[in-house]
């Protein structure tokens, strides 16, 4: 499965890896705000890397948890998905908005192979990464650091570093620059 190749999901092994972490992600998700040691620990058990640090608000849903590695202070807001038959690599400072899905699974097109098995892609995003509310990151995809991904986009493809990209599908519409930040709303704030 990790290796992206043909599998059983109905395998035993990974049948009781998805509902331990679907178990994890029903306790948590049941956790109130002030909970944060019992997050904490739950965090712990679920993701194999990153996961000190990662701060997430429920509701969150993944299948198996243990091939999503996280970096330093990850953050996800309500309602992310991320589906880690393959591995899922996100880099430190990285946010979500909310209802961000990550997908690393895919099926075949043939329909009688696709009755009885599956695949998948990773993916990897990079540090300082910041993705829009409602966005969709597909199988394979890596995005660059340093890059913001518009609300709503259908990532398809790779994004390079330190770019805006938006859309269905995905693409670059400017590249981020100190001169960019003028027009993030700063000044209003001022």
């Amino acid at each position: 499965m990790v290796a992206g190749e043909l599998y059983n999901a109905s395998d035993p092994e990974l049948v009781a890896a998805y509902r331990n972490a679907r178990r994890l992600c029903r306790a948590f998700n049941a956790t109130r705000p002030e909970e944060l040691e019992e997050r904490g620990r739950m965090t712990r058990n679920l993701f194999a890397e990153g996961r000190q640090t990662v701060r997430i608000e429920p509701p969150f849903l993944c299948d198996y948890g243990f091939n999503i590695r996280l970096g330093e202070s990850v953050y996800f807001n309500y309602n992310c998905i991320v589906l880690d038959v393959c591995e899922v690599r996100i880099g430190s400072f990285t946010m979500f908005g909310p209802a961000v899905q990550i997908y690393t699974a895919l099926h075949p097109m043939n329909a009688e192979l696709r009755r009885n098995v599956e695949y998948g892609k990773p993916v990897q995003i990079g540090s300082d990464v910041w993705v829009g509310g409602g966005a969709i990151i597909c199988p394979g995809v890596r995005i660059g650091s340093r890059t913001v991904i518009g609300a709503g986009s259908v990532v398809t493809r790779d994004q390079p570093e330190g770019v805006f990209a938006a859309g269905n599908p995905c693409r670059v519409i400017r590249e981020i620059t100190e001169n960019i930040e003028a027009d993030d709303g700063r000044e209003q704030l001022r």
